[in-house]
Parts: structure tokens; sequence; C-alpha cells
């Protein structure tokens, strides 16, 4: 499944937390953790202790704002990468689905990540996915603001996702979320490579606007709502000892001397393009 974060399954999702979480996370081996709807894991919160982003989050932004102005601005400069390499990757970073996105971080890291070669590591970031992608819900619910390929009557880097993204608010960004929540997730755990880290995780989101599916307020507010939600991990003894488990699997990938499959050089070259004027 091509996991658009989380239009698809919100619903199924949602309630399916409250059926499977209601004893709390445990630790559990990897391999032992069950799907909650399909390509989707259970996470390490429970349903109560979800984050409300409509709380925290500013209001989306009024029409004729100045806020609103700047996400026009950044959306028009987006559509020069249309066609490139950027844009290439920004399609890969709106799969959300895994195997897919475990390489997300590799060259960041530097290190592959694949449920053969870290397999802790991999299943932090599918039940962090869960965790972090629904924390922009309520946010989401409350604004429900359309999205740029929507106002503007033209088309995402990834058109088969389009109906399922019209019936889901564009403010925060899910995408932005779990790329940033993931980034300071793996910063925590290389803090050595934290630069390359968040200059990964920043591109992801930024991702969303090169795609034509979210405006620059959404990113920028995705990033916080990431940010949280992470934070709100760090009461999860669960989380906490992945997070031990994984971090001990990168430094053996490290004295083992694993490196990333993945074309590091043309990930570099995409990422320099950008929209900023």
């Amino acid at each position: 499944m091509k996991t658009q974060f989380l239009p698809i399954v919100v619903f199924v999702l949602t309630a399916s937390l409250a059926a499977c979480s209601s004893t709390g996370p445990k630790t559990v081996l990897p391999e032992q953790v069950s799907e909650i709807a399909p390509g989707l894991v259970q996470g390490y919160l429970t349903k109560e202790e979800q984050l409300d982003s409509k709380v925290f989050a500013p209001p989306a932004p009024a029409q004729d704002s100045a806020r609103q102005a700047m996400d026009d601005a950044v959306s028009a400069n987006s559509e020069a990468l249309q066609g490139t390499e950027r844009w290439q990757l920004a399609i890969r970073d709106a799969d959300l689905s895994f195997p897919a996105a475990a390489g997300t971080f590799s060259c960041a890291l530097g290190i592959p990540v694949s449920e053969a070669d870290t397999p802790w590591l991999y299943m932090l970031l599918r039940r962090t996915l869960t965790d972090i992608g629904l924390a922009p819900y309520t946010a989401k619910n409350a604004y429900n603001r359309e999205r740029p390929f929507m106002v503007k009557g033209n088309h995402t880097c990834t058109p088969g996702d389009e109906d399922a993204l019209r019936k889901d608010g564009s403010y925060p960004s899910g995408h932005t979320g779990v790329g940033w929540g993931w980034a300071l997730i793996l910063t925590e755990l290389a803090p050595d490579r934290a630069e390359a880290i968040l200059a990964r995780g920043r591109a992801f989101g930024e991702s969303r606007n090169v795609c034509n599916a979210h405006w620059y307020s959404d990113v920028v507010t995705g990033r916080m709502v990431g940010a949280a939600a992470v934070a709100k991990l760090h009461t999860s003894d669960g989380f906490l000892e992945a997070m031990a488990a994984a971090r001990a699997e990168i430094d053996s990938a490290r004295e083992t001397g694993l490196t990333p499959a993945t074309d590091c050089a043309a990930e570099a070259e995409a990422l320099s393009a950008t929209y900023y004027k």
C-alpha cells in the first residue's frame, strides 16, 4: 500500500488505536508488533495519549493575509522545479509506505536502514509514523484547508493520490510532521550526523511544497506538530527502550562498515535545487 498519510485510513486507524492500545504500549520484538490498519502498525502511544494539535497550532492563514501571500509566493516559485530531479525526489518522499520510506535518511545517517540490516530502527520508524502521523489531525479537521493544487486547478507530483488528498485537510502537513519527527529521533540516535539528518528532515517537508500538495505554512506548522509528537513519545517507556535498541544497531552497522544502497551523490544533487528566492 502506498501510504498517503492519512486520508485513506485515518478513520480506521483512530478506531483501531482505541481497540488495540487500551492497555498501553509495550516493548516487543519488531516482528511481534501488530498492524492496526493495512500497512500501519501500532504506535507507542495510546489513543488517550495522542496530542490535540488544534490547541497549540496557530490558525491556518486567512485569505488576503501576509501569511497567505507568502504561501502563494513559495507555491509559485516551486513550480519551476516540476519535472526536475528535485521533483522526482518529492515523488519518492510522498510515499510513506514501508519498506520504501525506510531508506529516506540512509544517506544522512551513512548506513542502510532496512528490516534486514536494522530491524529495531526499521520498526521504530514504522511505529512512530503512526504516532506522529496522527498528531496533526485535530488541527487538520478543525481548519479543513484546501491544498494548493485544489485552489490553482492543477496537479501534484502524485496524481493518483489527489482524490484522497481532496478529502484531507492541508494544514498542518502530516508528511512534514513525520519527516521532521523522524529527523529529531535520528539526531538523538546519531548526534554526530545531526546536521545532515536535520537538513534531510527539512527537505522532506519541503518536498510537499515542490509536490504542489501543501502550502508553505502547512509545512512550517507540520514541523511544530512533529516536534511536539516526538516530545510526547519520550514519555513512553516502550519508545525509550526501542530507541536504545536502535542506537545499538546504528553503532553495530557502523562498526561492520555497512553503507547505504541509495545513490547518495544523486540525492545530494537533487536536494541542491531549491525554490528559495
